[in-house]
């Protein structure tokens, strides 16, 4: 089943969202500041309320199916980009980055993130477009990022990007301060550049891997490259908030890669089934279709993945609870962004 949506609502839509988007940058990079709790919950909530307005007016327009994939898909992303978000709060802490400029490297980060996946997306779209058995690919990999997302953690993720950074930091002069979010600096005479770049470098390979994961991910839901694109800007939209908003809950959520881990594995399976399906390889069935392979409802999709991220927090919950019955309190991602702040303070 095709899209069929009216021009102008389209039109209308990446207008709309360059728009909010354009506001956010601007708000961000004027107005640097540590949003307050409230702050960032009226912006998330604002941001969410629109993702929903998206699908209902995409049930009116076109009907449940493709609403129905937008809503999975930009839950799918919801979730991946919350995973990001645990490793933006590990760069910020580890490079000291001082909470009042993590806004707009927050805004760096995002805009490298969609300029990824845009990108991303159209070289996914156009592969899709001239061959099927790309849908093999995109299932095994999603079952090797599966596995990944379970067995690796973020420390792995950390020591890779380390080994990245200190290649950079022997080539070129780097100071060991900020100075606001400027990217360069004067030190002694000699310009410089500041921890600034590594960490924007950080978020630009983080963004990368996500982008490579999130892609096929969505792709496994939906092949309308207009719902790709809108679920994941959507998802994208109120990060920075959420960054502030959440902390250290963050940290706390044991279990939600378990849950991503999950999601990725199903899409990965419901992908392979719909390139059995679809299969067109002349060593697989003689280059006919698998008639057997299932293909798996976008609704029974939506139920999966609600299902696996209530799972992952809930238990995280559970078991945050039960190790607080026993004295013992979890790691802090941010603790580290906590500390600067207080010796700035005493500066």
């Amino acid at each position: 089943m095709e899209l069929s949506i009216p021009l102008w609502f389209e039109i209308g839509t990446y207008v709309a969202l360059a728009l909010i988007l354009g506001f956010d940058i601007v708000l961000a990079f004027k107005r640097p500041h540590i949003p307050s709790t409230r702050e960032s919950a009226l912006w998330i909530g604002f941001y969410v309320a629109l993702a929903i307005v998206f699908a209902v007016l995409l049930l009116v327009f076109d009907g449940p199916e493709h609403s129905g994939q937008f809503v999975a898909g930009w839950l799918t992303e919801y979730s991946l980009s919350i995973d990001n978000l645990f490793v933006f709060l590990i760069i910020m802490g580890r490079f000291s980055v001082p909470r009042k400029y993590q806004q707009e490297l927050l805004m760096a980060g995002i805009i490298i993130a969609l300029v990824l996946r845009g990108i991303f997306i159209l070289l996914g779209a156009a592969l899709i477009e001239n061959f099927s058995w790309v849908f093999y690919i995109f299932g095994l990999f999603l079952l090797y990022t599966a596995a990944n997302q379970a067995f690796t953690n973020h420390d792995d993720e950390a020591e890779t990007e380390n080994k990245l950074i200190g290649f950079l930091r022997r080539r070129i002069a780097i100071t060991e301060r900020f100075d606001g979010a400027k990217l360069r600096t004067t030190v002694d005479g000699r310009r410089v550049f500041t921890p600034v770049i590594i960490v924007l470098l950080a978020l630009g390979t983080t963004d990368l891997v996500f982008a490579l994961d999130s892609i096929p991910a969505i792709f496994g839901i939906t092949q309308e490259p207009f719902l790709v694109f809108t679920a994941n800007v959507f998802a994208l939209m109120g990060l920075r908030q959420l960054y502030f908003l959440l902390g250290d809950l963050v940290d706390k959520l044991v279990y939600l890669k378990y849950g991503i881990a999950f999601i990725l594995a199903f899409i990965g399976v419901k992908l392979f089934f719909h390139a059995l399906h679809e299969n067109e390889l002349p060593f697989i069935n003689g280059g006919q279709h698998v008639e057997w392979a299932p293909e798996i409802d976008t609704f029974v999709s939506l139920g999966v993945i609600v299902g696996a991220m209530a799972v992952a927090v809930i238990a995280s919950m559970i078991k945050l609870r039960y190790d607080r019955a026993r004295g013992i309190e979890p790691k802090s991602a941010a603790a580290e962004a906590a500390k600067v702040d207080e010796e700035q303070g005493a500066e």
